[in-house]
């Protein structure tokens, strides 16, 4: 029997695409448990980097910086543990999305602010300029792993896999 370079190809995905799955869900894991982590332990500076993007009344930009470490932690341990997956990675691909648009109009508006994705974020002084570019670049990287994700969300070594049984050469078809 003759292996064909798309039997050959298919082999090697059989082999390395599950591992890749992995390695692509633990490192969402670890943005998204950063990220909240970074700002769960001062609630009101996180509702203050929202609001500097002037988007939305003040209380609402705060109610939603407070919640918002709590759903980024949430969804690093369900990623972390390969817990519903697809759906993790979908709620991650709808923020990431926000994400961008809402730094996209704050370059584009002419706000001078730091993101808040991993700290507290906010105004930034005088003199100093934003790095909306690399932050927008960044987010769409996160963005390609939760797309990853959405397209194969069971992995070795998760919840998932565990409740399912392990991936299959039909699972490769979804």
């Amino acid at each position: 029997m003759t292996v064909t370079a798309a039997t050959s190809t298919r082999g090697r995905w059989h082999a390395v695409g599950p591992w890749l799955g992995v390695a692509v869900r633990l490192g969402l894991a670890a943005v998204w448990l950063y990220a909240g982590a970074s700002k769960v332990g001062d609630l009101a500076a996180s509702g203050r980097a929202v609001n500097a993007y002037q988007l939305m009344p003040y209380e609402v930009a705060a109610a939603i910086g407070a919640a918002l470490p709590f759903v980024e932690l949430a969804l690093g341990v369900l990623l972390l543990v390969g817990l519903a997956t697809r759906l993790a990675a979908g709620v991650s691909a709808a923020l990431l999305v926000v994400f961008v648009a809402g730094i996209a109009s704050a370059w584009s508006r002419g706000l001078a602010i730091d993101c808040g994705c991993f700290g507290t974020g906010g105004e930034l002084a005088a003199g100093q300029t934003p790095s909306y570019l690399p932050e927008i670049l960044r987010d769409l990287g996160f963005l390609a792993l939760a797309g990853f994700l959405l397209w194969r969300p069971r992995t070795p070594l998760s919840v998932d896999a565990a409740l399912g049984g392990a991936p299959t050469v039909e699972d490769d078809d979804e």
